[in-house]
This record gives C-alpha cells, structure tokens and sequence, in this order.
C-alpha cells in the first residue's frame, strides 16, 4: 500500500510530505483548492506524461517521491528490470520533471524509464476518475476478473493448449522437412550412393594415417639397413671373418697366454655381432613396407579426405553423416505415413482443447449470470437504477484462441432503459462511471485489486442516501485495500478512516497549495463547513456529529 508521498514544487505545491494508512483515507477541500494537483502528483510518480506544465513557476524542477510497502506482485518485474531491493526495504518511486520538459525515474535511487513506472503504477494503484482507463475499464483483463470471480480452474485448457500446440507444431517441423528433403532428392540420392561407395568407417582416417607414416619410415631407412646387413652378412662380412679369425686362434691359442685372452676377445665379438645380426633381421621384419598398400592408404585417405571437404565435415565424422543421412532418405520414403499420423495427433489435440474449452465457457458463463446479479444488487441504492450490467461472454475466432481459452469477456452497461449495451469506457459521466466502478468492485471484492484504489469525485451529482450508500460501499471495500477518495459529499467524508485537508492561501503575491491531517475536532468542522457552506451553523455541527457515529 501507498505509506507516503513528498511532493515539491508541482503546480501550486511548494513543498507536501503526507504519510497514509491502511483503510479509507478521504480528501476534501472547497472548490479549486487543488485537490486534482495531488492525484497529478501520484500520477506522475507513477509514469504519467511528465508535462513541463506540473513545474511551480519560478521553480527549476518538480520531483514526486512515492512510498509503497513493497507488495510481492511486482519482485519479478524489478528483477527483470534489473532493480535491487533489499528484503524489508520499502518500495520508492521517484520522479523528476524539468521546467524545460526533461524528466527522470528512480527507484529505489536507481534509474528507471517511464514505462517501468507505469508498469509498476498500474500493479501498486488504480485510480478511477473521469478520464480513466486503466483497471476495470479495461477489458483485456476483465476475462481474469470473471475466472477469478468465479473460482474457475483454467488450467485444463492450459494443458490442452499447450498440447494441441506441441501436436501443431511437430506437424509443421515434419512438413518442413519433407518439403526439404523432396526439394533435395536428387543431391540426397546422389550423397547417400557416394557415401555407400566409399563406407567410411569411425577412426579410419587416424589408422590410415599411422600406418602410412610408419611405412614412409620404413622406405627411408631400407637402404640403410641393406648397407648394414652387407657389412655384417656373406663370405666377406665382417661377422664371418670374425669367425674365420676365431678358428685360427683356437689351433694356435695353447702357445701364449696372450693368444687365449685374444681368442675370448674375439668370442664375445662374434657373440655381440651375431645378436646384431639377429635384431637387425627383426628390425628388416618390422620396418618392411609394401609400395602397393602404401599407395592403396594413401588413395584411401586422399578420397576419405576429399567426400569430407565436399560435406564440410571431419573425414572422422563421415560415418555419422552417412547415418543422418540415410535417416532423412528413410523419413521421406516413409514420410506421408508419419505426416498423416501427426496429423491425427493433432486433429485430436484440436478437439481435446475444444472440448476444455467447451467446459470452460460453460463455467464462465455461470460465473458470469452471478456477477451481473451481484453487481444489479449494487446499482440502485448507488443512483444507478436505470441502469443495467452484464458481462458478456462471446466465442473468440480460432485463430484468437489461447491457453485462456475461446471466449472473449467483458463488462457492458445500458444506462437506460431501451438503450443497448456498451462498453464500461463509454459511460460520459465520470461520476456515473465512478459508481459502476464502485459497484464493480464491491462485487468482485478482493479480485484483481490493486494494493491501493483512488477514487476522484465518485460522489458527484449526488447526495443524501445515495452518499450515504457510496460511503457504506467504499468503507466496505476499504476492509480489504486502502482507499484514498477525494470527495465533495458529508456522507462519504464522515467514513473515513483518515481526512486530509486541501486548502489554498495566497498571501498576495504567491498562491500556494497545502494538505494537513484533521484532528477529530478539525474532521467535525469540515464536515459541518460540507453540509453547510461557507458559514458554518450549530445545527451544521450536530448533523457532523451524527454522520460520525453512524
């Protein structure tokens, strides 16, 4: 709810602080104090048009300053608006109008556009005057007030809804993209026989590759390892005249010690040269390559490689596309019967949705024979006997259907007899059109209110017990929202939880415009001043006393 509000320097404002209270808060004054200047105020804090007009003259700026508890309707939106609140603190809206037209949001000290302050008013305050059209005026949101009203569950047609648009939905996808394929058929026959053709398998391309580098290795140390076979091997190898060496010396090595230390030495190198022989026949065995396999892995690769760079893929991701692709090539050939299928998922979707929708109406409709039988009972003892309310619930063209259903919903009024319905906004008279709104609202009690409601002048044109029945109404409402009323009537005034005073002074050369709280003495006052003019009698003062205790 709104806790308080500082004004300076808009229109006749010098400089207002003013705190308010749950309950009925009522505004008097007498004619042309400047009651509309605080409802422009709020209104501009709010994301009202920042008219350079609002600045008190001689004045720089005018600034508005708007304090809420913070309601949990509107977190999401501050968060999405990237405002940071703290938990516990109040809600501050602020606004800042230039003399030269320029203006400025805060919230909470943080800069915010207009638009988020209209956001933000429309969920913290409704104000219900002559040239509203906001709340109850407007009917994209009068379908919520009627389900709210009525209790009604619409999440079935949600459901339904959501699953007749999945239904759709696939059913488009699976069009799209036999339409695609049948537009590719041709490129999409000739890829999958190419890809047939060469069978690409996962990890070929590294395999390939390793044995081709390893076989590149074998050709370039092949002539070394002949030249060393030929040093070691044949009659005239070193390994053979080592052996041919170690003959001599056995017949000779008895006649020295020296030609014995010799013939061992001799020994071990025909050892170690015969283990060389032998791991160079396993290194022959290892590193023999054939040209011909050489050259089929690397036509191998060189063909991997190119289908690869056609498809704009990995060589190792050639598989997977052959895959894919045949999937779409089977999903064509087969696609009519997938498409019928969907189109029967979807049909019966459709008709589960109807049918949701079906009963939806049904219960609005009920809903609705209530809430006109509920708002008639208020319109008489408001002035509004002649008139005549319903709520009209008409079937929405298909394609306006929603998860909110098929029935489009919202208030009309006749104001006399033989007149037909039209539309709340229509209503000329703010004063009438402030008393529907009343009964409106007493009907609907907590549904779809705002935190806080202001009503400009309801009580226009009237008064005696049709005042009497407008204050009874709004103390009423009062019980569940905070009201603030600026009012003309005694009636209305006397009910009141709270009563500013709008007052305006001059002191010949500045006016200026003041509000202040009444003490209950003052209250009685200004409530006899209401009932009996400029002069105020005894008589005045006794009826104030009997409005106050009624």
């Amino acid at each position: 709810m709104l806790t308080a509000i500082a004004i300076r320097d808009v229109v006749l404002i010098e400089a207002l602080d003013l705190d308010f209270y749950q309950g009925l808060g009522v505004l008097t004054g007498e004619t042309g104090a400047g009651k509309s200047i605080l409802l422009d105020a709020l209104g501009l804090a709010l994301g009202a048009r920042g008219d350079s007009g609002l600045v008190r003259h001689g004045a720089t700026q005018a600034s508005v300053t708007a304090t809420f508890d913070l309601p949990a309707g509107v977190a999401g939106l501050l968060d999405e608006n990237g405002i940071e609140i703290e938990p516990g603190e109040p809600l501050i809206v602020r606004r800042v109008v230039k003399a030269d037209g320029g203006s400025r949001g805060f919230v909470n000290n943080q800069p915010a556009s207009a638009a988020l302050l209209r956001d933000l008013g429309s969920r913290l305050v409704e104000i219900h005057g002559q040239h509203d059209d906001r709340g109850l005026l407007n009917p994209r949101g009068h379908r919520a007030l009627l389900d709210a009203f009525g209790r009604i569950d619409t999440a079935p047609v949600g459901t339904a809804w959501a699953r007749w648009r999945a239904a759709e939905a696939a059913l488009a996808a699976a069009r799209a993209e036999i339409e695609t394929a049948q537009r590719d058929r041709e490129w999409l026959d000739h890829a999958v026989a190419e890809l047939d053709a060469l069978a690409p398998q996962p990890g070929e391309e590294e395999t390939l590759a390793e044995r081709r580098r390893a076989m590149q290795r074998a050709e370039k140390v092949a002539g070394d390892l002949n030249s060393v076979a030929e040093a070691l091997e044949g009659s005239d190898g070193g390994l053979a005249k080592l052996r041919q060496a170690a003959r001599v010396l056995e017949r000779i090595a008895p006649d020295h010690p020296a030609l014995a230390d010799a013939l061992a030495a001799v020994d071990r190198a025909v050892a170690e040269g015969s283990m060389a022989e032998e791991r160079l026949r396993e290194a022959e065995v290892a590193l023999a390559y054939d040209e011909r396999a050489l050259e089929a892995d690397e036509a191998r690769l060189f063909d991997l490689r190119g289908m690869a760079r056609k498809h704009r893929v990995q060589p190792d991701e050639l598989a997977a596309l052959a895959e894919e692709l045949h999937g779409r090539l089977q999903r064509l050939e087969s696609g009519e019967e997938g498409i019928a299928a969907l189109e029967a998922e979807g049909a019966a979707a459709r008709q589960g949705f109807k049918a949701a929708a079906g009963v939806l109406t049904m219960a609005r409709s009920e809903a609705a024979a209530r809430l006109d039988a509920a708002v008639a009972g208020e319109l008489a003892p408001l002035k509004l006997d002649a008139a005549r309310f319903r709520t009209a619930v008409a079937p929405l063209g298909d394609e306006q259907w929603s998860a909110a259903g098929a029935d489009r919903v919202e208030f009309e009024i006749s104001t006399n007899p033989g007149a037909p319905f039209a539309p709340l906004v229509k209503i000329a008279s703010g004063g009438e059109l402030s008393r529907f709104i009343l009964a409106l609202k007493v009907a609907l009690a907590e549904e779809g209110a705002a935190a806080t409601m202001v009503f400009d002048e309801i009580d226009r044109g009237v008064g005696g017990a049709v005042a009497s029945a407008i204050g009874e109404r709004l103390a009423r409402l009062a019980e569940r929202t905070q009201l603030l009323v600026v009012t003309h009537s005694p009636q209305v005034a006397a009910r009141g939880a709270q009563h500013l005073l709008i007052a305006k002074a001059s002191d010949g050369t500045v006016t200026r415009t003041g509000v202040r709280q009444l003490s209950p003495d003052e209250r009685r006052e200004e409530i006899a001043r209401m009932l009996s003019g400029a002069t105020v009698t005894d008589e005045a003062r006794a009826q104030a006393d009997r409005l106050l205790v009624s």
